[in-house]
């Protein structure tokens, strides 16, 4: 396979050069001994080695919120990164093989920001790389299942040729205590949509990095679907580097009682006339379900004629829950279209109860009516109907208060 995207190499001194503790780094002003967050994304520490980092201990600004405890496993390292079984169904134009380690597609679209991706980093020793071409628009989904309870790194290059259209999908199912790396490079003026399925079982613990390079007048869906799992984490991050380039954000999720589901997106407009969007909803149930949301953009100086806007949505249905959400937008050059955020968290909208229920529809119908409608909003821009309508079965299953069967989505 070709490879025409350079590496990003790290662009920052090791941690072990002492600047940076806990997500944070010494003052340059007046030589200040005290330590403040780094705020932006595009500013991280990021290394393939794991030594790089220092031991996580929940203090951090990326893992202030995530139960540390249950991902002790996948931030140590000895992650076993040998082959995994998959099931894959997919149309001529879309190739995928096992690589090795060291294959020049490796870093093309990005390197770990964390500890938990750098683990998988370096454990991987297959890679699993899927390939996107032909004139016609193509189509795969790839089920990951089977896994087992110890601990597992997997990484995975997905690459979209020239002018090529497709739509990967990637699920998982059954038990796992996985952390994974995905790379995403969408070259010139290609269309990718890759739409994710966290369909794990109820003990499994999924923490995923995504990193996508967009190329010149390409255009990049990502959806993220997390519906299963103790614990899923999956932090996807998209750079526009060439004029004319798109992505679009999806994310949709159903937290049920004591389930974990994290979500940190990060867009970077580094080039002229380069367009995001990013929508984001989810609804809570049940006692100690919890949903954490960190949405970045950066609009930077080369990015002239940007637009951008992010939003995030959650809905609560019980008590005990808890939803954070938290937009961050930084634009380092004023001639730009449009840029914007939104978040809100709330329950039901009283109003459109009334209005249902004023029209004979029972009140649990109603309710299951609302938020049907407030997560199918996203779904429904997936662009693939046999996938849409499974996602739809799946959370109608989860609005009645039991768990759908796993593995029957992607």
């Amino acid at each position: 396979m070709s490879n025409t995207t350079p590496r990003i190499d790290a662009p920052v001194a090791p941690a072990s050069a002492g600047t940076e503790q806990h997500g944070a780094r010494a003052h340059s002003d007046g030589g200040w001994d005290t330590k403040v967050p780094v705020q932006t994304r595009s500013e991280r520490f990021t290394s393939a080695d794991v030594d790089a980092f220092p031991a996580v201990t929940g203090r951090e600004v990326n893992w202030k919120f995530a139960p540390i405890a249950s991902l002790r496993p996948l931030l140590d390292g000895g992650l076993d990164g040998s082959a995994y079984p998959y099931t894959a169904t997919h149309t001529d134009d879309i190739r995928l093989d096992w690589a090795k380690r060291d294959d020049p597609l490796v870093g093309a679209a990005g390197l770990p920001e964390d500890r938990a991706s750098a683990a998988a980093w370096t454990a991987r020793e297959q890679v699993l790389t899927i390939t996107v071409g032909g004139v016609d628009p193509q189509r795969a989904s790839i089920i990951r299942g089977h896994m087992g309870s110890h601990p597992r790194a997997a990484h995975t290059v997905i690459v979209a040729e020239p002018h090529s259209t497709g739509t990967v999908i990637l699920g998982g199912t059954g038990s796992a205590l996985l952390s994974e790396n995905v790379e995403i490079v969408v070259r010139d003026g290609a269309r990718l949509t890759l739409v994710t399925v966290q369909d794990w079982d109820d003990d499994a613990v999924h923490v995923a990095t995504h990193f996508a390079q967009v190329g010149r007048d390409a255009f990049l869906k990502h959806v993220v679907v997390s519906l299963g799992g103790g614990v899923v984490r999956v932090n996807p991050s998209t750079r526009l580097g060439e004029a004319g380039g798109e992505t679009e954000m999806l994310g949709v999720y159903f937290a049920d009682a004591g389930q974990y589901i994290e979500q940190q997106v990060y867009v970077n407009h580094d080039a002229p006339h380069t367009k995001s969007r990013v929508n984001y909803k989810g609804a809570l149930q049940g006692d100690g379900a919890h949903t954490v949301w960190i949405g970045d953009v950066l609009i930077g100086r080369p990015a002239t004629g940007t637009d951008s806007y992010e939003q995030n949505r959650n809905l609560v249905l019980s008590e005990g829950t808890r939803a954070d959400s938290i937009p961050n937008l930084e634009i380092e050059t004023g001639d730009i279209q449009g840029a914007g955020h939104a978040s809100a968290t709330g329950r039901f909208d009283d109003e459109h109860l009334f209005y249902l229920q004023s029209r004979g529809i029972p009140e649990e119908e109603a309710r299951r009516l609302v938020v049907l409608g407030f997560l199918v909003e996203v779904v429904q821009k997936i662009g693939d109907t046999d996938l849409e309508a499974r996602l739809i079965t799946a959370i109608e299953q989860e609005l009645a208060g039991g768990r759908h069967e796993h593995g029957g989505i992607a």
